[in-house]
């Protein structure tokens, strides 16, 4: 169907008829003429023919009018209404990218990679399938940073956690920062579909909120928290001396994340690998819906610029027919 977004407009189609009216009549100038005898001979062929040349662009003017005038109320053809997969979801995910973020703990294809490397290639099956959810990012090292706020973007999210990198946000760990800033993105959402993902390798070393009261105010906001401990247990170092096995996990705050998790309604999980953080994605694919009113969207077509088309066309023969007259 054919839509009008300011049909309002169509009141001015009579704006030349109302200027006409309101104006002054132009005053005829009288000038001596040679008066011929047989004048009259003449004159209803000449006045018939003036009036048919007058006719005809005062017509092509109207209807160039018109069709300027619908132009301007921008016409539109709506498609058939389609309906959007709405879940009622709005997912915020918090990725750390503090300096021990580039230890290179994780095999993918079994080459070894950095943990952030490991969670972005994860990450993008994760966000693909979650088709009517929105999706935001917050990025955190020393401090925290909207990345993206929450969209249905999906694309837009992947593409700005694949540009993220170590270091950008500061070589420290700001987790009460990351979550404060959840609360205050999410505050204004519905209180049941409230969700953050918080995947960190360390423990809080920085930021002006502490992680638990971090999590108090969560609570308080219905904000639920899924914590995710990025890092394997051993990885083998080799040195002048030999290979020795290490812990490079060594500094993750586990017992923060599992309280934070817990006094959120939410879970802590541990990623040692590719293979446990995609088993936790697909873990938290199982989160439940809220129930909202289906949404539908109508497909939009602008047609303005065919009537603005006719009417420069229709223009255009009036300069032409006025040049040829004149």
């Amino acid at each position: 169907m054919i839509h009008f977004e300011w049909p309002w407009l169509l009141l001015v189609l009579p704006l030349p008829l109302l200027v006409r009216w309101l104006l002054p009549a132009t005053m005829t100038v009288e000038q001596a003429a040679l008066k011929v005898p047989f004048l009259d001979d003449f004159s209803d062929a000449e006045t018939k023919s003036v009036t048919q040349n007058q006719l005809w662009p005062l017509l092509l003017a109207s209807i160039a009018w018109v069709l300027l005038v619908i132009a301007c109320t921008r016409p539109q053809w709506l498609g058939e209404p389609i309906e959007q997969a709405v879940s009622g979801r709005d997912l915020m995910l918090a990725v750390d990218l503090s300096g021990s973020m580039e230890v290179q703990d994780f095999f993918i294809n079994k080459r070894a990679v950095d943990r952030l490397t490991a969670i972005k290639w994860v990450a993008s099956d994760f966000i693909n399938r979650r088709v009517g959810d929105r999706l935001g990012l917050i990025l955190f090292g020393s401090q925290a940073y909207l990345q993206t706020p929450l969209t249905f973007d999906r694309k837009t999210v992947m593409t700005l956690l694949d540009e993220s990198a170590i270091g950008l946000a500061g070589d420290n760990t700001a987790i009460g920062d990351a979550i404060g800033l959840a609360i205050k993105r999410l505050k204004n959402q519905p209180a049941n579909s409230r969700v953050l993902i918080l995947l960190t390798d360390g423990a809080n070393t920085a930021g002006e909120v502490s992680p638990l009261k971090a999590a108090e105010l969560a609570a308080a906001n219905q904000l639920k928290i899924y914590t995710i401990g990025v890092g394997a247990d051993e990885m083998i170092v080799r040195s002048f001396f030999g290979s020795r096995k290490v812990n490079p996990s060594a500094d993750l705050d586990e017992n923060a994340l599992v309280k934070i998790a817990e006094s959120t309604g939410g879970r802590y999980f541990r990623a040692r690998n590719t293979d446990e953080l995609n088993n936790i994605y697909m873990l938290l694919d199982q989160l439940e819906p809220v129930e909202k009113d289906k949404q539908f969207f109508r497909p939009r077509t602008d047609l303005f610029y065919w009537p603005l088309a006719l009417a420069l066309i229709l223009t255009g023969l009036i300069g032409i027919y006025r040049a040829q007259w004149s």
